[in-house]
């Protein structure tokens, strides 16, 4: 395989690490515990492996081809991340003064909450399926190895990288553990967060094809 590796490997750390649906997630997972950080983000990279057999298959040009299907993909992906959002912001609208000051600074996270939550999301992100159909084909050559067996290997490098940087993002979510043990600090967090989650949703749902 001829590739230019360095090049891959900066645009797929860049596309990890600029605030997007599954860094929310993770970041978010990550501040309620390492196993629920450790679960989204392996979730997150199980629907990448997704995205990979689907364009070793050949259905992420599919995809990107006819954009009822991709249009389908981004309304779901954007009503997911609104009601990921909702869940966040509702409940600090709905508490009383008296019961804010009762409640726990935040429930225990289900780990297996986490995993679906982040599968569900990079699953539905349509990004996932135009990096796979447009981005990463630019990097197979021709040659004497088959396409699908570069799209694969280049696939497969790429869910390790993602694991290295959402490595690096459950350990920031660690580290803002302990401040959002504040009950103020926490509702301020869960309202941005899930305001950044029905952001990035309803961008999706008035984005144009």
């Amino acid at each position: 395989m001829d590739v230019s590796w360095w090049a891959f490997v900066g645009v797929v750390m860049v596309a990890y690490l600029v605030p997007g649906p599954d860094f929310l997630v993770i970041l978010r997972s990550a501040t309620r515990g390492v196993r629920p950080g450790v679960a989204a983000a392996l979730g997150a990279q199980a629907g990448l492996c997704l995205h990979v057999a689907l364009a070793v298959a050949g259905l992420s040009v599919v995809l990107a081809r006819h954009p009822d299907l991709l249009t389908t993909v981004r309304v779901l992906g954007g009503l997911y991340l609104l009601y990921l959002g909702g869940r966040l912001v509702l409940p600090t609208l709905r508490r009383a003064p008296e019961q804010q000051r009762r409640a726990p600074a935040d429930p225990p996270a289900s780990v297996r909450s986490s995993f679906v939550q982040a599968l569900a999301t990079n699953v539905l992100n349509p990004k996932a399926v135009l990096f796979f159909a447009a981005v990463l084909p630019q990097f197979v050559s021709a040659g004497d190895v088959p396409v699908w067996t570069q799209v694969a290997v280049l696939g497969a490098v790429d869910v390790l990288l993602g694991l290295v940087a959402w490595t690096v993002v459950v350990l920031l979510g660690l580290r803002l553990a302990a401040l959002l043990r504040r009950e103020r600090v926490r509702r301020a967090w869960d309202r941005t967060t899930g305001l950044a989650l029905g952001g990035l949703g309803a961008g999706l749902l008035v984005a144009h094809d």
